[in-house]
C-alpha cells in the first residue's frame, strides 16, 4: 500500500517536484563530468609532462568534489523542506485517516528513494554524454591525439557519484523523519490557511539606509579599482567586508526605497496590478534579506569564477608560440659568488660555456642542434635600476615596494642581442657608439622605463656616457618563456667597455635537429637530466652554480595545464554556485506562490483577467530573480577589474569573450530556473 501510494504521490505532484528534479539532475551530471575526467586518459596520447599536469588537475577537482557535495547536500535538504511544507495538509489528512507518523515517514522514505533513483539515472546519462564533449575540450587544450577517440564510461565516477548522492539522500531521509515527528496534526491541517505576514519598513528609514549602502559600495568599488595602488592583503579583506555589509544593507532597504519611489508616481503605482506586485515584492525582500544577500554574493562569485577562469586560461595560453620561438633556452650563471669555498672542479665548471658543457656530455652542437646561438649578459653596480630609471623610482616604489632598486641592470652587447633577435624573428636594432636601447616586454615595468627614456635619461658605464636611441622600450626578449617576463635589458654598442668579470649569465638558444614531437621530448628529457646531474657539486652551498633549462614543449604544456586547471575549477564551482542560487530563489518563489493562492483567488473574484494576473506573477518572479543578479553584475564589473590588476603579472585578461561565455551559461541555467519557476507558480495559483 505504501509503495503504491508513494508512486501515485510522485505522479500527482510531479509539477511540485520539477525544480527538485532539475536541481538533482544537474547536480549529478556536473558531479559526474568533473569526476570522470581521469577515465578519458586512455584515449589520449598525452606526453609525460602533459599527463602529470592533467593528473594534478584531476586530483584537485577530486578534492574539490568533497566541498561541492556538502553544498549540494544542503541544497537537497533545503529543496526537500519546500516539498514537505507544500504537502502539510496532505500529511495531516493521512494522519486523520489513522496513519501513524512512522508510516508517513516510510512514505517519504520511499518517495525520496524513487526520486533519488530517477534523478541519479537521468543525471548520470546526461553526465556520461556531456563528459564526452569535456574530453574533447581537454584534448584540444593539451593538443592530445584524438585519432583513437571512443565513447568512455567511467565506472569509478559512477560509483563515486552514487555513493556521494546516496549519503545526501540518507541525510534527507533522516531530516524527513525528524521534520514529521515534530509537527502537530492541527498545524498540518491548518497550514494552507497560514501565510507569511507582509512586513513593511519605514520608507524614510529605508531611503536613508539605501543611500548609506550605495555610498559604502561606491567607496569599496573605488578602493579596489582606482585606489588599488598600495593596498595590502588586510586592506583588501576590509573592503570586501564593507562590500558584503553594504550588500546586506542594500537588500534591507531596497523594498522600502522602491515602494517610496514608485508611490511618488501615482499613475504608475495604480496602473494595472503594480500596487499588488510591489506589495508582494516588498514582503518577499523584507523576509529574505539574508538569503538575497548571500545569493547575490554567490552569483557574484559565480560570475567572477567563470569569467576570470576562462579569461585566465586565455591569458596563460595567449601568444605561447610567440614567447617560445625556439625548442630550448639554457641559461647558466658564469661566475661563483665571492663568499664560500669551492673545489677546483666547481670553479672550472662555472667558467665554462653551455656549449663546452654540452660537448663534454657527449652532445654534438652541429649534429644535435640547429641554429645554435650562445650569448652573454653582464651585470655591475656601475649601472643599477636607480641609474636607468632615476626620477621614476619614487613612483615605482608605490606600486612595487618589494623591488630592490639598487639591483644591477642586465646588460647585453648589441651584436649578441641581434643574434637572438634574428633567431627569434624579432626586430634587430642599430646603435651608434654613444647610444643605448632598452629591451622590455613586461607592461607593468615598461610604462616606467618608457617615461625614463622619453625624458632622455643618460647613463654612464665604463667611463663612457650613453643616451637613449628611442623614446620607448623595444619589444623583445632573450629566452623561451610562458609569458612576457622581460623587465628590462640594457643594450649597449659593441664598443662599450664591458669587463669579462662582469659576465653574469650565458644564454644558449637553439632548435633540435630531430623533428617529431615524441623524439624532441625524449631528447630534451635526457639532455636536461644530464645537465642537472653534471651541475651539482656537494661542496657548493645551495647549488650556487645554476643551469636552468626552459623548453618550448614544457613551457606550453605547463602553461596550458595551469590554464586548464584554473578554468575547470572556475567552471565547476561557478556552475554549482549558480545552480544553488537559482534553486534557492526558485523554491522560495514556489513557496510564496503556494502561500498566496488565496490572494490570487481574490483578484479573480473582483474581476481581474487571467492575463493580467499572469503578467503580475511574471513581474514578481522576474524582479525577484533579477535583483540579486543585477547587483552581482555591478559587483563583478569592479571585481573583474581588480582581478585583472592582481593577475597582471601573468598578462592582462581579455575579458570580453569570457563574459560572453559566462552570460550564455547564466542565461541557460538561471534563465531556465526562472522559466520553470514561473510556469510551476502559474499551475500552483490556478489550483482550486
Amino acid at each position: 500500500m505504501l509503495f503504491k501510494l508513494s508512486i501515485k504521490n510522485i505522479k500527482k505532484s510531479f509539477k511540485d517536484y520539477a525544480i527538485y528534479f532539475m536541481t538533482l539532475i544537474l547536480g549529478v551530471a556536473v558531479f559526474y563530468i568533473f569526476n570522470s575526467m581521469d577515465a578519458q586518459e586512455p584515449m589520449m596520447n598525452f606526453s609525460k609532462s602533459s599527463y602529470d599536469v592533467v593528473k594534478l588537475m584531476i586530483d584537485m577537482l577530486s578534492g574539490l568534489s568533497v566541498f561541492i557535495s556538502v553544498i549540494l547536500g544542503f541544497l537537497v535538504i533545503y529543496a526537500n523542506n519546500f516539498l514537505i511544507k507544500r504537502r502539510k495538509k496532505e500529511f495531516g489528512i493521512y494522519l486523520t485517516l489513522g496513519m501513524g507518523k512512522g508510516q508517513l515517514s516510510k512514505i517519504l522514505f520511499l518517495e525520496t528513494l524513487f526520486i533519488g533513483i530517477i534523478s541519479l539515472a537521468v543525471g548520470l546519462v546526461l553526465g556520461v554524454f556531456a563528459s564526452q564533449f569535456m574530453s574533447i575540450i581537454v584534448a584540444n587544450m593539451f593538443e592530445a591525439d584524438m585519432s583513437n577517440f571512443h565513447f568512455v564510461l567511467s565506472s569509478a565516477a559512477i560509483i563515486k557519484t552514487v555513493i556521494y548522492f546516496s549519503v545526501m539522500y540518507l541525510c534527507v531521509m533522516v531530516f524527513n523523519t525528524f521534520a514529521i515527528s515534530k509537527y502537530k496534526l492541527i498545524d498540518l491541517l491548518m497550514a494552507s490557511r497560514k501565510s507569511e505576514k507582509i512586513k513593511m519598513r519605514n520608507p524614510i528609514v529605508s531611503v536613508i539606509v539605501f543611500i548609506i549602502s550605495i555610498i559604502m559600495l561606491g567607496f569599496s568599488y573605488y578602493k579596489v579599482t582606482a585606489g588599488v595602488d598600495g593596498l595590502n592583503q588586510n586592506d583588501i579583506i576590509i573592503y570586501i567586508a564593507i562590500g558584503s555589509v553594504a550588500t546586506f544593507l542594500f537588500f534591507f532597504s531596497l523594498s522600502g526605497f522602491i515602494l517610496k519611489l514608485v508611490k511618488s508616481n501615482k499613475r504608475l503605482y495604480y496602473k494595472n496590478l503594480n500596487m499588488f506586485v510591489l506589495k508582494q515584492i516588498d514582503s518577499k525582500i523584507n523576509t529574505t534579506v539574508i538569503s538575497m544577500s548571500i545569493i547575490c554574493l554567490m552569483l557574484f562569485t559565480t560570475i567572477g569564477m567563470l569569467s576570470s577562469g576562462l579569461a585566465m586560461n586565455s591569458s596563460l595560453t595567449y601568444n605561447l608560440d610567440k614567447y617560445n620561438p625556439v625548442d630550448m633556452t639554457i641559461s647558466k650563471t658564469m661566475n661563483l659568488p665571492d663568499n664560500g669555498k669551492y673545489t677546483e672542479a666547481a670553479i672550472d665548471y662555472s667558467q665554462k660555456s653551455v656549449k663546452e658543457i654540452l660537448n663534454e656530455l657527449g652532445y654534438d652542437i652541429n649534429k644535435d642542434f640547429k641554429n645554435y646561438t650562445e650569448t652573454y649578459t653582464y651585470a655591475t653596480n656601475e649601472l643599477t635600476m636607480k641609474d636607468t630609471l632615476k626620477n621614476q623610482i619614487k613612483e615605482m616604489e608605490k606600486d612595487f615596494p618589494g623591488i630592490k632598486y639598487g639591483t644591477a641592470e642586465e646588460i647585453m652587447k648589441l651584436s649578441d642581442y641581434n643574434k637572438i633577435a634574428k633567431l627569434f624573428g624579432n626586430e634587430q636594432i642599430k646603435l651608434n657608439d654613444k647610444e643605448y636601447a632598452v629591451i622590455c616586454d613586461y607592461d607593468n615595468i615598461k610604462v616606467y622605463r618608457d617615461k625614463a627614456l622619453k625624458s632622455g635619461t643618460e647613463i654612464s658605464i665604463g667611463g663612457k656616457s650613453y643616451t637613449p636611441v628611442n623614446e620607448k622600450c623595444i619589444d623583445g626578449f632573450i629566452e623561451d618563456s610562458i609569458q612576457s617576463i622581460n623587465t628590462g635589458i640594457i643594450v649597449l654598442p659593441d664598443s662599450a667597455n664591458l669587463k669579462t668579470s662582469w659576465i653574469e649569465k650565458s644564454y644558449a638558444n637553439s632548435n633540435y635537429s630531430v623533428s617529431s614531437k615524441g623524439d624532441k621530448i625524449t631528447f630534451e628529457e635526457k639532455m636536461l637530466k644530464d645537465l642537472e646531474e653534471n651541475s651539482k657539486f656537494k661542496d657548493v652551498k645551495d647549488y650556487a652554480i645554476q643551469i636552468n633549462g626552459r623548453t618550448r614543449i614544457t613551457n606550453i604544456e605547463s602553461s596550458k595545464g595551469l590554464g586548464a586547471t584554473v578554468t575547470f575549477i572556475g567552471i565547476y564551482l561557478g556552475i554549482i554556485f549558480l545552480i544553488t542560487s537559482a534553486a534557492i530563489l526558485a523554491l522560495k518563489e514556489l513557496s510564496e506562490s503556494a502561500d498566496n493562492k488565496d490572494r490570487y483567488s481574490i483578484l479573480r473574484k473582483i474581476g481581474t483577467s487571467e492575463g493580467m494576473i499572469n503578467k503580475a506573477l511574471f513581474a514578481q518572479i522576474g524582479i525577484f530573480f533579477i535583483l540579486p543578479l543585477l547587483l552581482a553584475v555591478v559587483h563583478s564589473i569592479f571585481g573583474l577589474q581588480f582581478a585583472d590588476y592582481v593577475l597582471s603579472t601573468i598578462g592582462h585578461m581579455n575579458i570580453l569573450p569570457s563574459i560572453i561565455s559566462t552570460s550564455v551559461v547564466i542565461i541557460l541555467i538561471y534563465g531556465g530556473y526562472f522559466l520553470l519557476t514561473y510556469f510551476s507558480s502559474k499551475n500552483i495559483i490556478k489550483e482550486n
